[in-house]
């Protein structure tokens, strides 16, 4: 019998362990969970603990296992990065988020099996050319991210559409420009999780919380906005992809509404049955020249690509991690 392989890099922590439990419900399909776990304290094995997996690769072993087993591997999803938006060694950064996906797409492409990987809303920068998925080498060449993190993320891309021009690519590739993904299994993110996650055992204990000042004068404090996604739709696209090998190229994967740090709060706050208690901090000096005030995808070619599934609007999906997750003594997903 011909094993189905679903292999997924970084299928351990935040995006990737939803994908990974998503997918798991298919019995049929064996998915691989390529990862670092660390430190136990850290709880990033309790991400993948309550789901079968068909095997645990580690990255250094990556190349080897897939050669192995590369006849029964159907698709590779690439989730594994440097996600921090202040980790300060660049090559490490580029190593793994430009070199290591260059050489899976090449791997991919040569045994001619599918390719799915996490692109970034920080490739998009200041948002000086809006936020749309424009798959022309030209428009994301115009890109300008604001960190070293969105830059390898658009290095990748550039590389993917142009290897695509070339007819060198995987029978399917797609990137997912993934913005502000909220959920459970971000654990052991510490500083780099969710707004919702961090504030949230303020807000159980009855404190109040501190979101950052703004520093535009049309912009109030709080009122930076984003793309908040659930984790849920990641989960819901990387499936419905796994079903439809047809579709190519890079799709933004956000809720298509941008909503403001407060009303993320506000809505933890409601949530939990809360008084809302805010309070505005300074925002640290690093960080103030590369701010994004504003995110929003636009969400127009996932959905004329066929992606048939409503993306979960805020109060919706803050109100579904904190009952299930949050509020749980267990809040693994």
């Amino acid at each position: 019998m011909t094993r189905r392989i679903a292999f997924i890099t970084g299928g351990a922590g935040f995006i990737g362990s939803n994908i990974a439990a998503r997918l798991a419900e298919d019995r049929s399909l064996d998915v691989v969970v390529c990862d670092r776990l660390h430190d136990v304290d850290l709880g990033k094995w309790r991400n993948i603990a309550k789901h079968p997996i068909g095997d645990f690769v580690a990255p250094d072993d990556m190349f080897d296992w897939l050669e192995k087993r590369w006849r029964d591997v159907e698709i590779v999803i690439h989730m594994g990065a440097v996600s921090s938006t202040t980790e300060p060694n660049a090559d490490k950064i580029v190593h793994t988020n430009f070199t290591l996906s260059r050489d899976l797409f090449r791997w991919c492409a040569d045994r001619q099996r599918r390719f799915v990987y996490a692109s970034s809303a920080a490739t998009y920068g200041a948002g000086e050319h809006g936020f749309v998925d424009d798959n022309d080498y030209e428009a994301l060449a115009a890109l300008r991210p604001l960190n070293t993190y969105g830059w390898s993320k658009a290095l990748f891309d550039l590389f993917a559409v142009r290897q695509a021009l070339r007819d060198y690519a995987p029978p399917q590739w797609v990137g997912l420009k993934f913005f502000n993904v909220y959920g459970p299994n971000e654990e052991h993110k510490s500083s780099m999780k969710s707004v919702a996650a961090q504030i949230w055992p303020h807000v159980q204990a009855g404190q109040g919380i501190q979101l950052f000042k703004s520093y535009r004068k049309d912009v109030p404090d709080g009122g930076q906005k984003r793309d908040f996604v659930y984790v849920r739709d990641a989960a819901d696209v990387a499936q419905w992809l796994l079903e439809t090998p047809q579709v190519n190229g890079i799709y933004n994967l956000g809720s298509g509404t941008a909503r403001t740090f407060e009303d993320m709060a506000r809505a933890v706050f409601q949530a939990a049955g809360k008084e809302a208690k805010i309070d505005y901090t300074p925002m640290p000096p690093a960080i103030r020249d590369k701010y994004q005030y504003f995110t929003e995808a636009k969400m127009d070619r996932l959905k004329a690509a066929g992606y048939p599934k409503p993306l979960t609007p805020l109060e919706e999906g803050i109100g579904d991690y904190v009952a299930h997750y949050l509020a749980q003594p267990d809040p693994y997903r």
